[in-house]
């Protein structure tokens, strides 16, 4: 996968994966990256997908709905780049917290969702469910934070809410994190989210 790592100052620190939304790239996230660890390693990836030569992490087959096939293909090909990627740049593989935006998100979540070690936390900003209807893995440890738009046009607020549930269902810790400006990506929730992500880790 297409993707750019920058050593840490710091390698007890979380590798920062850094997940971008629907025609974003590797580029994207890494000013979020400072703000939330600037002594953190990163890894930035490219979505694998085009769409509308738009690079994305999985299939869809309309607004808000996902290719349930395809998601789960990618987010195995997903864990087993990090598999790899650890390996090649010598990172902690039990110690990668995501930092996803939308589509991104969605992917992080998706992670969390089939692989019970894939992540040992998520940022996930303006995320929905990945996927309904399966058993998800123990999630005890794992520490999740969800910005989300009280008014997001592309991600209703019960999308929110029921990913909190089920995560939580899973025994994650999970903050929801509510703002006001549709599905933009604004300051202020990467601010609570960086407070958050220095609690925890």
């Amino acid at each position: 996968m297409k993707h750019i790592f920058q050593k840490g100052k710091n390698s007890a620190r979380p590798t920062l994966l850094l997940l971008h939304g629907t025609g974003g790239t590797e580029q994207d996230l890494l000013p979020l990256a400072g703000e939330i660890d600037q002594d953190a390693s990163i890894l930035s990836v490219r979505g694998n997908v085009l769409e509308n030569g738009m690079p994305r992490f999985f299939r869809r087959l309309a607004e808000g709905i996902f290719d349930e096939e395809d998601l789960v293909f990618r987010t195995k090909e997903l864990s087993e780049f990090l598999d790899e990627a650890s390996t090649k740049y010598g990172f902690d593989r039990d110690n990668i917290v995501a930092v996803g935006y939308s589509n991104g998100a969605n992917i992080a979540a998706s992670l969390l969702f089939h692989y019970k070690d894939a992540l040992k936390g998520a940022i996930l900003h303006h995320p929905m469910v990945p996927r309904r209807g399966i058993d998800l893995p123990d999630l005890t440890g794992k520490a999740v934070f969800i910005a989300a738009g009280t008014n997001d046009p592309i991600c209703p607020a019960s999308e929110s809410e029921d990913l909190k549930k089920l995560l939580s269902s899973a025994n994650a810790n999970v903050e929801l994190h509510w703002e006001n400006f549709g599905h933009q990506l604004t300051f202020q929730e990467v601010k609570a989210a960086a407070a958050w992500y220095h609690k925890q880790f």
